[in-house]
């Protein structure tokens, strides 16, 4: 639970889930690496990714399903009957989880800025990659409605454990070293992206598998 709105790479880590802290682990790891043997290495603390490329037939296909971007336009398509919302009694102002959402393709920048600072440095660095701004899982859910044109259902059922109310990122640290600038600032835009891909491959890459 971050202590913090906008939280910065040297927040106290203290994950609340065993995938957070694999990702500590690796991220020490990373830096022990450089102490002792010189590695250099970059570690990239994405927030949620979302979105697709906005012209090539590229998107997310999991299965099993578990983010909420996909899980909320699969609704849209009608493959799942409701949106489920892990909880609605957060400390935030419609009492769902807030996350910050960043693009694909915003992603795939930092990657390429972050390999030409490697090239050039000896480091081993940690930045957050996200917009600095959150959006809740009611907001998110209503942008997709808005989008897509469909009323999609939601249904509130219990907390999920280990889900902190809210993780928003200062990425301040990335537009500065890296000069990483990300292009896709708006939910409505990164839902868009999304959906456009999902509209035209309703089954993920098993769609263009049988083309």
């Amino acid at each position: 639970e971050p202590t913090q709105s906008a939280v910065p790479e040297d927040h106290t880590t203290i994950p609340t889930n065993a995938y957070g802290e694999t990702k500590r682990a690796i991220e020490r790891m990373l830096y022990w690496c450089h102490e002792a043997y010189g590695l250099s290495s970059i570690s990239l603390r994405y927030f949620n990714a979302a979105g697709a490329h906005p012209e090539l037939e590229i998107g997310e296909d999991h299965d099993p399903e578990s983010h909420l971007i996909p899980i909320v336009l699969q609704a849209a398509l009608g493959q799942r009957d409701a949106v489920q919302v892990f909880g609605d009694d957060y400390q935030t102002p419609d009492g769902t989880c807030i996350r910050d959402y960043i693009h694909v393709m915003d992603l795939a920048s930092a990657h390429r800025l972050a390999i030409l600072r490697l090239r050039q440095h000896d480091v081993a660095e940690v930045y957050n990659l996200g917009h600095g701004k959150g959006f809740s899982v009611k907001e998110v859910i209503d942008v997709a409605r808005r989008v897509t044109g469909v009323d999609i259902k939601a249904e509130i059922g219990p907390r999920r454990a280990g889900d902190p109310a809210q993780l928003v990122a200062s990425s301040d640290k990335a537009r500065s070293l890296l000069a990483w600038q990300p292009q896709y600032d708006d939910l409505d835009t990164i839902i868009a992206t999304a959906w456009k891909w999902y509209s035209q491959h309703p089954h993920g890459y098993a769609d263009k598998m049988s083309k």
